[in-house]
Formats: C-alpha cells, structure tokens, sequence
C-alpha cells in the first residue's frame, strides 16, 4: 500500500526475517489471498517458538480454507456493505473516528522519513496493512536506507503499538473466520515481541 523503491540493502539475518513477518502479515490483511498464496500458507514449516506456533496455527487453517470463501470472509470482516466488521484504521481504533489527529500525525512522520502513499491507494494511510509495510521497508531499506533501530521503535510505538494489540485481538477473537482467526493471532504474537524487543534494546 505505501510506496516502496527497488534498492536493496545487506541487513542482518534476523531483521530480514523481521521483515518478511512484518510484510507477510501486512500483505494478507491488505487484500484476500491468492491460490499461489494458500500454496506458500499451507507448506510452511516452523519451530516451536512462539512466533513458530502461530505460523503452524495459520498453515494449519490454510489447509481447509478455500480462496473463493476467503474473498467473501475478507470483504465481510474489513469492507461490509457501509463497513466491515472490524475498521482496520488506527485512526479509529484510538479515536472512534476515520481521519482524526492520529493519521495526520502519521502523515507528518512519513514525510519526514520519505514514505509516499502509492498513487493507486485510496485507503489512508492508517490502514493496519499499510503501517506493517512500512515498518518491512524501513528494516529493509526501501525507502532509501535501513532505518536505525531508533527510528524504527519510533514508528512502530506511535503508529503500530498504540492500536493494533487491540486490533489483533479482535480480529483473533472473530467467528466469521477462522482463517483471519490465525492471521490475527500472528499479528498479536509479532507486535508483542517487537515491543518487547523494543524495550530491551531501549
């Protein structure tokens, strides 16, 4: 949703797979997965960590769902007719309202680190999708260098950690979908340990 550059850069390993994480939850709350996607889903393999376990849980529900069905699920749960069931904006979550204090505050913050709207987007930029894709590309460097870990925790404090736990939560505890279900229980499990990754590195 957020416009990204090309360039690559060498990061280490472990923001590497941070990213991939940040990006693969982001992409599949961005719009309902493909058959391809379903494929990648339900071959993975994990440990048994906890960031393991909710990937397994995820696969697992993958095995049983069908792609038509989750275009449905997706449109019910985050579009709706006037709205979905859950408003996946930050503005909202914090304020009850779209478009309030809290996405012009996001805008300011992307411009300052150079992160444009993509001009095919119409969805604020508050949109939880969005704010996991930048978040994967200021650990990669896609809109110019990797940002610092400072920057980073910046980011994630003000635009991630103030909204989406309540958010994941929700979309976790659902009954319209059991896929969306294990995504929502991803998300939780990732924003929990990078806040807790955070604060140690703090």
């Amino acid at each position: 949703m957020s416009q990204m550059t090309s360039q690559t850069h060498a990061i280490a390993p472990e923001d590497a797979d941070r990213a991939v994480i940040y990006g693969f939850v982001g992409r599949l709350l961005q719009a309902p997965p493909s058959a391809g996607d379903m494929d990648v889903l339900r071959a993975l393999t994990a440990d048994e960590t906890e960031m393991g376990l909710a990937l397994k849980s995820l696969s697992e529900a993958a095995q049983s769902a069908n792609v038509n069905s989750l275009k449905d699920e997706y449109n019910a749960l985050f579009i709706g007719l006037g709205r979905g069931e859950l408003v996946p904006y930050g503005s909202f979550y914090l304020t009850g309202f779209l478009n309030e204090k809290p996405l012009a505050e996001l805008r300011a913050d992307m411009g300052v680190l150079g992160i444009a709207r993509a001009d095919t987007v119409k969805e604020p930029e508050d949109h939880i999708a969005a704010l996991l894709q930048c978040m994967e590309g200021l650990i990669t460097g896609a809109f110019g260098e990797p940002a610092t870990l400072p920057i980073q925790e910046k980011f994630f404090t003000c635009h991630i950690a103030s909204w989406a736990p309540h958010f994941f939560k929700d979309l976790t505890a659902q009954n319209t979908s059991a896929f969306y279900a294990a995504v929502g229980a991803l998300g939780g499990v990732l924003v929990a340990l990078e806040t807790e990754a955070f604060g140690m590195a703090g």
